[in-house]
């Protein structure tokens, strides 16, 4: 009986130090059965898209960073309006200007034909945003899988959680620091924005205003960024757009960083150092961007009975 009595105890001990299905945790392996050929639907999808506009890479990429800030990596920045949800795509920082939810509507119906009502929006968002990296370039990294869909979004928390073009160091290290992401994390991920084009909106008074920027550069830009009008003029954001790069710290080294915010990370403040580092070590910031966006996708996720797989990504099931 004592030896039967200690079995149970064990038995029950091991068990309750299993992850229970509504804590679980993300795993590379989530859907090595489920659904197998999972990542080469995704990867040849995303290399249709990229093949066909350089700059899906990068807003894609924008859409994933957009969703993770806004109460975790949930696929809540995919929920169009409806009578009874107000989403998050036009929130300030997403209205005009996130785009890609194509590439995933389209993803998502691969996927689903391959496995269906299977695999998450937000775990699709998570591989092609790392898809569209490699793709441009980057290194690659293994995107932990698991996550589920939220059924809710929150305009409010995509108007205040998200840093936008005219931040200061100090709001930036203070945003992602309420995220759970160093300073360091800040700068390494801020190099996201080595790839991809900006409105003139977004920019138009750092090129104006600011005095931390370089003449030529500024001159240059303001050719299709007029101080009134053209809000929706495009400009690269660093000199290799189409590429994933190191570019973007050394831009920001010679002052020629487009967004307000950039320059911050090389204006005389605590990031100096490592935007010289970057700017001249490539294989670092590729490295140190990959190992940051595996942490930018541990946001919050939500698992195992939390939240659901949508069957469509544009609206809850």
């Amino acid at each position: 009986m004592a030896s039967l009595a200690k079995f149970l105890v064990v038995t029950l001990l091991a068990v309750s130090l299993l992850p229970s299905p509504a804590t679980a945790q993300l795993s590379a392996n989530f859907y090595s059965t489920s659904c197998p050929n999972l990542l080469t639907i995704v990867r040849n999808a995303m290399t249709q898209a990229v093949n066909n506009e350089a700059r899906m890479a990068a807003s894609i990429l924008r859409l994933f960073f957009h969703d993770c800030f806004v109460n975790g990596c949930d696929a809540s920045i995919l929920l169009d309006d409806t009578a009874t949800l107000t989403g998050e795509k036009n929130a300030g920082p997403n209205r005009n200007s996130a785009r890609g939810f194509q590439v995933i509507d389209t993803i998502k119906t691969r996927v689903d034909a391959a496995c269906n009502a299977t695999v998450s929006c937000a775990d699709i968002l998570a591989l092609a945003a790392r898809d569209g990296v490699v793709l441009l370039g980057g290194q690659t990294w293994t995107v932990p899988l698991g996550r589920r869909d939220a059924r809710t979004a929150s305009q409010s928390a995509a108007n205040s959680q998200i840093p936008g073009p005219s931040s200061s160091l100090a709001t930036l290290v203070n945003m992602f620091s309420n995220k759970g992401l160093s300073a360091r994390d800040m700068t390494v991920l801020s190099g996201a924005h080595t790839i991809g084009q900006a409105r003139c909106t977004t920019f138009r008074q750092r090129i104006y205003n600011d005095t931390n920027i370089n003449a030529a550069f500024a001159t240059t830009r303001r050719r299709n960024c007029p101080s009134t009008g053209g809000d929706g003029n495009l400009a690269p954001i660093d000199s290799t757009p189409a590429r994933f790069d190191n570019s973007y710290y050394r831009d920001l080294v010679a002052r020629r960083g487009l967004f307000h915010s950039d320059q911050e990370l090389f204006n005389g403040g605590s990031q100096d150092a490592a935007v010289t580092g970057y700017s001249n070590n490539g294989a670092s910031f590729l490295r140190d961007f990959a190992a940051a966006m595996v942490r930018l996708g541990n946001l919050s996720p939500l698992t195992g009975r939390n939240g659901e797989v949508r069957r469509n990504c544009r609206r809850i099931n």
